[in-house]
């Protein structure tokens, strides 16, 4: 039993530091300041990718939290047991 432990502590970690990259990834949403300094250059063209973009960000972060959280679950109950 230890070596599947081991290869599901070795995903978790992985998956953790997925989702602390994917998070720090993502724009922030306060745009009230940043826009004025930066110029606030969004175009109609470039409002649709970013959008994309953010959507993609956001439903990977939803997913790696959800896979985070059974692979926990799943890790707690082997080691329990």
């Amino acid at each position: 039993m230890p070596a599947i432990e081991l290869i599901l502590g070795i995903v978790l970690g992985l998956l953790s530091l997925g989702l602390v990259i994917a998070v720090l990834m993502q724009p922030g949403k306060d745009k009230r300041l940043s826009g004025a300094i930066a110029g606030g250059a969004d175009t109609f063209f470039a409002k649709g990718k970013a959008g994309k973009w953010d959507q993609l960000l956001g439903k990977i972060t939803v997913a790696m939290c959800i896979a985070l959280f059974v692979l926990i679950l799943v890790l707690y109950c082997i080691v329990a047991v």
